[in-house]
């Protein structure tokens, strides 16, 4: 299901989501402009941590301003949800304060994003399927720029302590640097 620019998310019967939020979300004019959509498959680990991660390296790097930054989920479990409170202290624990409520992709988003990475495989998939004709995003796998070569970044969601948002944190890091080098002269 698609939702508009300003929805109304209803809460989902997921176990830690208790309240209803209105998402007004800031996109850009144009596919055009820098933009990036960071897509995982419920916007509560992978996806936050990748839109705060680039938000701070690209602030550090002095063009944060620039650029039009968020995070998406490909299903509606989590819609409303905060992010993981182990994500949530991943990010604090490198110094990165941040704030989120869980949204679905939106058919807007196709066109609204230059760049919409997913984390893995069937993130890519599920985009694919849901991008329409009048696409213009550029959809890949963040992992594509990791300079260690791990094109997937793992789902930590189902792990019982913190490594596996940690290593989500530095594999983010590393593909944050690597793609802003790439499209920032």
């Amino acid at each position: 299901m698609f939702f508009g620019r300003a929805a109304i998310f209803t809460r989902k019967l997921a176990p830690r989501c208790c309240f209803v939020a209105l998402r007004g979300l800031k996109m850009s004019e144009s596919s055009e402009s820098n933009s990036v959509l960071f897509v995982c498959l419920g916007n509560i680990c992978r996806s936050p941590i990748a839109e705060a991660v680039f938000k701070h390296v690209a602030k550090e790097r002095g063009v944060l301003d620039d650029w039009t930054v968020d995070s998406a989920a490909t299903g509606d479990w989590h819609v409303g949800c905060n992010p993981d409170k182990r994500a949530l202290k991943c990010l604090k624990d490198h110094g990165i304060d941040y704030k989120h409520s869980a949204r679905q992709v939106t058919t807007e988003d196709f066109t609204n994003f230059k760049y919409i990475f997913g984390m893995d495989e069937d993130n890519i998939s599920t985009l694919r399927e849901l991008s329409p004709k009048k696409s213009t995003a550029q959809i890949e796998l963040f992992g594509k720029y990791d300079p260690q070569g791990k094109t997937i970044i793992r789902d930590p969601y189902y792990d019982d302590g913190s490594k596996g948002f940690e290593d989500a944190y530095e594999q983010c890091l590393r593909c944050s640097n690597a793609f802003l080098d790439r499209v920032v002269s």
